[in-house]
């Protein structure tokens, strides 16, 4: 199962961005939803009211759905969850979701998240894959988290996931603070890339690269009429091309080349 919730864990809404091309792209078909009332204070996620090009007027709640899709290269059933991050009764909401889960044979729950840092628009969106289920390190070469402080719902559902046995691990990406207003198509495309390399597959991202390209256009220019903004963004790529230089290395342009080879080979056995 990939989880992805709106709010506090999604700056920009990269993560809720991702798992929604996701289901897109893979053609999740919604099998059950959450009803809001026992976790929403309406006062807070309020309800939104719309009208169909017939003028009928309705209105959607902030549900959490459950979808399913297939894979197409693997042919794996990958569970998707997406909502907006509950306002009370966490514990509760997590329990449902997780029978949800379980109901649907979920063996490996992936949590996906976006926060903002200092990081600059110009270069690479930071991604931290971790976990603390030592198959999954072993498996992934991944690390465990070693965050520790407030948390949100994706980290009481992955605590809750791990310990009702199921594996367990957390994608987050590093939305660049100064430009944190919705969307940040450039954090998503990351999001994905790194799902790929969890899935073994390639994901369709449509004309994701090219509003990630436009995104970083935009913010070049804005950047370009503050000086101050300009020298703020100058020092950020100083430093996180200092922190970067031993990234360049083997291992790292060696999944860079088997993405590739996955992207060619649509998913097969390559490897």
């Amino acid at each position: 199962m990939i989880a992805a919730f709106e709010g506090w864990n999604d700056a920009g809404s990269a993560a809720s961005a991702a798992v929604a091309t996701l289901a897109e792209a893979w053609r999740a078909r919604e099998v059950r939803t959450l009803d809001p009332e026992p976790y929403h204070d309406f006062q807070v996620n309020r309800p939104m009211v719309s009208r169909d090009a017939d003028g009928t007027r309705s209105i959607q709640w902030p549900v959490t759905t459950v979808s399913i899709a297939l894979s197409p290269g693997l042919g794996r059933s990958v569970v998707l969850a997406q909502g907006t991050e509950p306002s009370m009764r966490w514990r509760t909401y997590c329990n449902e979701l997780l029978d949800a889960a379980e109901e649907l044979r979920v063996g490996t729950v992936v949590t996906v998240g976006a926060l903002l840092a200092d990081a600059p628009h110009t270069r690479p969106i930071p991604v931290q894959t971790t976990s603390d289920d030592p198959q999954v390190q072993a498996l992934l070469g991944v690390e465990a988290g070693e965050y520790e402080g407030p948390t949100g719902i994706v980290g009481v559902l992955g605590h809750m996931a791990a310990e009702r046995g199921m594996h367990t691990l957390s994608i987050w990406a590093a939305v660049p603070h100064y430009v944190s207003q919705p969307p940040s198509p450039k954090a998503t495309l990351a999001l994905l890339s790194a799902l790929e390399e969890v899935l073994a597959e390639p994901i369709p991202t449509g004309e994701l690269s090219e509003d990630a390209a436009a995104w970083q256009r935009g913010v070049d220019e804005l950047a370009a009429e503050d000086p101050e903004v300009a020298e703020y963004v100058r020092q950020l790529e100083e430093a996180k091309d200092t922190v970067d230089l031993p990234e360049a290395s083997g291992e790292a342009i060696a999944r860079e080349f088997e993405r590739y080879l996955r992207r060619r080979g649509g998913g097969g056995d390559a490897g």
